[in-house]
């Protein structure tokens, strides 16, 4: 049967507008700049760099991954780790990364994602010592990085003081250097550093204190992205490629190039302090054997 003209023209729209459809996204989601997926990050290893056009470090690599599966570029906006969570209130990035720990202040003024990794905090000191308890470090003056969550509890251990640095470097310096006597910081980044200077003879002890009074010291740490309220679809869609990549054991493959192979850091264990909070009390932890 022949074909009249308008037929013919008919067909060939609809299949440009088929094939259109097929190349389209199925949504496009709003960030800072469009197209573009921006992240603080204070450059600390093995949680965050940027290297060769591409973020590296364990939560960098997922973020990476996470944009080109959301068909987003990656934008970097590295900084200091006092100035991450503002950058985001004040929506001048679209994410802050980091092993930023989940606490209940930090849910209610960001929205914060499922868990890439677990942790426990601890202790990083000199090898003249082998501290591993809150009550030793009763009296003595420890290091921590500006802004972090458990500081008011450090402030409760008897006679404990706090000295504050910028980065996890300058801590670890002044530790080197006799000015304090241990550090409390990011307990990935403390043994990624260790691990390559054994001339330091540094070395770390996670608590074995599980103390309700000093939660966020001695609890299940959870290492999550920062997003700001008005950002719901963008966590809702990097969610969904966060508990995918747990689902594949991803997690564990990026860890291990970072040196995060115990199973501390992918199998929770211990009370989900965010059931009620920001998460149903149905809810369950992912994790990967």
């Amino acid at each position: 049967m022949k074909t009249s003209k308008v037929q013919r023209f008919s067909g060939i729209c609809a299949g440009f507008l088929v094939s259109v459809l097929a190349a389209a996204p199925v949504f496009a989601l709003e960030t800072v700049e469009p197209g573009s997926l921006t992240i603080a990050f204070s450059g600390d290893m093995p949680g965050t760099g940027y290297q060769d056009s591409r973020m590296v470090g364990y939560d960098g690599e997922i973020l990476q991954q996470i944009s080109e599966k959301l068909g987003l570029k990656v934008k970097p906006a590295l900084m200091e780790w006092s100035g991450t969570i503002a950058s985001v209130q004040s929506k001048r990035v679209d994410v802050m990364a980091g092993t930023m720990g989940w606490t209940e202040q930090r849910s209610k003024i960001m929205t914060l994602s499922d868990p890439i990794h677990y942790f426990k905090n601890g202790i990083t000191q000199t090898d003249k010592t082998n501290w591993n308890s809150l009550k030793d470090l009763q009296g003595k003056k420890v290091g921590t990085i500006t802004g972090f969550s458990f500081i008011p509890e450090m402030r409760k251990i008897d006679g404990l003081q706090v000295a504050l640095y910028d980065t996890s470097d300058a801590a670890v310096r002044d530790l080197l250097a006799g000015r304090i006597d241990a550090v409390i910081g990011d307990p990935p980044v403390m043994q990624y550093a260790i691990s390559r200077n054994e001339q330091w003879h540094l070395h770390f002890n996670a608590f074995v204190d599980n103390d309700p009074n000093f939660p966020l010291l001695t609890g299940l740490g959870q290492v999550v992205f920062g997003f700001n309220k008005a950002s719901p679809e963008l966590v809702t869609a990097v969610n969904a490629q966060i508990q995918t990549l747990w689902k594949n054991c991803e997690m564990r493959k990026i860890g291990a190039r970072y040196g995060l192979t115990q199973d501390v850091w992918f199998m929770p264990e211990g009370k989900d302090l965010r059931l009620g909070v920001d998460r149903p009390a149905d809810w369950t932890l992912p994790g990967c054997k």
